[in-house]
């Protein structure tokens, strides 16, 4: 008997508002990711790739439908459960790098295990080791003002893995970067999800980034409009996906 997946979502609506100015961003998503998996998420604006990231990151709750994570409904947890399941489990990327200024990389690498309670001994130790793992030994004590664009990313990067977490969501993690810099962090991305078996959900707008993920997944209009396996997700040369399964709009 197959596994369950990590994550599911089951028929799950996302309504923002009420009446004449309600928006429904989500209109019945299914879908299902399997631990070990690196989904890159597309789509144009207002498809609700966004909102079904801030669902799948414990941000947001559906409307009505169901979310498993790993086999617990998340959509029945509290604002305090949804808290505790992010902070154990998960681990965040974005655009816009997020460091504090006046802040180290091995400090701002800290700061999950501060709020952990971590004794300050194994905060640096572990700090140091996720930097070290995206290529920053010996950068430790600079600001983010002393590194470039793809530095800083790979700083929240680690920041964002120094928890172990099972997860890794990374909203257009390359949409700062110039083209060398984007290939560096998809390249390490890649690594994490092969060499460390993270799970890796990306919200990207670029086609060639997304070449790095081993699925593929379009929403349009709020709902999942395809789902395509890339059989070869090692970069820029990946061969074009073939079809999972291909899901009509509902209206």
């Amino acid at each position: 008997m197959s596994a369950l997946p990590l994550i599911e979502l089951r028929a799950v609506t996302k309504m923002y508002g009420q009446g004449a100015t309600a928006l429904q961003a989500l209109n019945g998503v299914d879908l299902a990711i399997d631990a070990g998996d690196f989904v890159a998420i597309m789509g144009p604006s207002g498809s609700g790739k966004s909102t079904a990231m801030n669902t799948l990151g414990c941000l947001d709750t559906p409307t009505t439908g169901e979310y498993l994570f790993n086999g617990v409904h998340v959509e029945t947890l509290t604002r305090d459960q949804r808290a505790l399941l992010r902070r154990r489990y998960l681990g965040f990327v974005f655009q816009g790098f997020n460091l504090l200024a006046r802040t180290s990389a091995q400090e701002n690498v800290e700061l999950p295990l501060l709020y952990r309670g971590e004794p300050t001994k194994i905060r640096h130790a572990v700090a140091k080791k996720a930097l070290a793992s995206v290529g920053l030994q010996g950068w430790e004590h600079h600001t983010p003002a002393e590194l470039s664009g793809g530095q800083q990313q790979r700083v929240a990067i680690a920041r964002a893995i120094v928890t172990e977490p099972a997860v890794l969501l990374a909203d257009e993690p390359t949409g700062n970067l110039d083209s060398q810099r984007s290939r560096e962090i998809m390249e390490l991305l890649w690594r994490l999800n092969v060499e460390h078996g993270i799970t890796v959900l990306m919200v990207t707008h670029e086609a060639e980034m997304a070449a790095y993920a081993k699925r593929i997944v379009h929403f349009v209009d709020g709902v999942v409009d395809s789902d395509t396996r890339n059989p070869h997700p090692s970069g820029l040369n990946a061969s074009t996906p073939t079809p999972i399964r291909e899901a009509s709009n509902v209206a």
